[in-house]
């Protein structure tokens, strides 16, 4: 079968490509910059059209068009399959036939979804559960990959809330890390977010279970608001005997990583996991792609992070302190999607204030393209989220390449610099990887 991905740089997407591609099938797709990811991919042997979508990016010999919920609906590759009577599906809907035919592992929730199915990914792979894994983050002992192709019945996925994309997976297992504001441009308000996770839980299969943070006022009034349940509940909280011995042994910092950790916990000892086993993996877990990844060259520890929700961003630079208590830290922010930042303006700055760091560079709001209105590009920018923090130590760059120069320039012994942010900002920490390699060398 030939399958064929529009938006398959996508960090979803990728995995689901890399699946098919393991099972055999021939893999194409297109995305309109290239990527660490398309690389990735092409070194696969998977066709990848880089650019301006375009008709001819489409084989006639198509059997299957995937698209990313990003994708709209005037997309010449999408008109062009539509025309040839070409099976077009979603993205979550291709994941959801997978996870009907898998005991399926789901981690959702506004933050902590990639580390926390990263962390059961690692224990089962390596205790011998062979799952094959979808996730949001690339991980070392995968092949620096998001994927991992396991021949028994376990699935690990990642499920997001963005567009109720979750409402088409079927898991045996749902960990649920907490609910907040998020997606606001979609879902608009907190009661709207709550019924998309109320509907989620209804998708447990029967016998199944829900692993739910116990702390997290609003799954706690999700619960309250399950009259009748066919599955069984099982909750984490930080007040469990074991959360001291996670945190004294953790690699990655932060009272939200140790939640994590019990999240995977409680939800390996479900799989007849024994504790040993699984505090085996947690301890050896040193983060993965763009969760708190560290890098030591030249007595400067540089660190890559997701960050991009205002509590992502104050619980990692919280976390950065408690690791790093004496030293220099200083901090590149690029705050992603423009809708988000008008949201959450008055948080990002708030945060930011009292961020316990040295220095705060912002780089310009990353555009996230077919999610941006052109009358919220004029509202805000990075600009003025320097203006309202007002404090010297936080200040706005206008180009990645002036950032990238300021610290070749200025970077010394004993600092602790972290590239935050979930857009291409990313590129910017391996720039400063390969100068502070260089500069180790010499």
């Amino acid at each position: 079968m030939h399958i064929h991905f529009i938006g398959i740089g996508g960090i979803g997407v990728s995995a689901l490509a890399q699946y098919f591609l393991s099972k055999g099938d021939i893999v194409s797709g297109s995305d309109l910059a290239d990527s660490e990811t398309t690389n990735f991919l092409k070194k696969k042997g998977v066709k990848v059209s880089i650019g301006k979508h375009k008709p001819e990016n489409l084989s006639d010999s198509t059997d299957l068009l995937v698209y990313s919920p990003a994708v709209e609906f005037g997309n010449p590759e999408m008109q062009k399959a539509r025309s040839l009577g070409i099976k077009t599906k979603s993205y979550p809907e291709v994941l959801g036939s997978l996870t009907e035919n898998h005991f399926t592992i789901a981690v959702a929730g506004t933050h902590g979804k990639s580390t926390t199915s990263a962390m059961i990914s690692l224990i089962l792979a390596n205790s011998g559960l062979d799952p094959t894994v979808l996730i949001g983050t690339k991980m070392k002992e995968f092949g620096n990959s998001n994927f991992r192709f396991g021949k028994s019945k376990y699935l690990i996925v990642e499920a997001d809330e963005y567009k109720r994309s979750f409402l088409n997976y079927r898991p045996q297992i749902l960990v649920l890390t907490n609910i907040e504001e998020d997606h606001l441009d979609y879902y608009k308000n907190l009661s709207n977010i709550l019924d998309a996770f109320g509907q989620f839980l209804k998708k447990i299969n029967r016998g199944g279970y829900l692993v739910a943070n116990e702390d997290d006022g609003n799954i706690e009034k999700l619960i309250r608001r399950q009259e009748k349940t066919q599955f069984k509940i099982e909750k984490f909280s930080p007040d469990q005997e074991e959360a001291r011995k996670i945190k004294e042994n953790l690699k990655v910092p932060g009272e939200h990583n140790v939640s994590n950790a019990l999240a995977a916990l409680v939800s390996c000892r479900l799989l007849g996991l024994k504790d040993r086993e699984i505090f085996r993996e947690l301890f050896r877990y040193e983060g993965s792609w763009r969760r708190f990844q560290v890098f030591e060259a030249g007595g400067v520890t540089l660190i890559s992070d997701y960050a991009h929700h205002p509590t992502e961003v104050e619980k990692t630079l919280v976390a950065v302190r408690e690791k790093f208590p004496d030293r220099r830290i200083r901090c590149v922010f690029q705050p992603h999607q423009y809708e988000r930042t008008t949201f959450f303006f008055d948080n990002f700055v708030s945060v930011l204030k009292e961020a316990p760091v040295d220095e705060i560079i912002l780089s310009e709001i990353y555009d996230v393209a077919g999610r941006e209105r052109k009358e919220t590009k004029k509202k805000v920018n990075s600009r003025k989220i320097e203006k309202a923090v007002g404090s010297k130590s936080v200040r706005y760059q206008k180009t990645v390449r002036e950032t990238e120069s300021y610290f070749k320039k200025t970077l010394a012994k004993g600092d602790v610099l972290i590239i935050m942010g979930a857009g291409d900002i990313y590129e910017l920490s391996l720039r400063i990887k390969n100068f502070l390699t260089k500069r180790g060398k010499n």
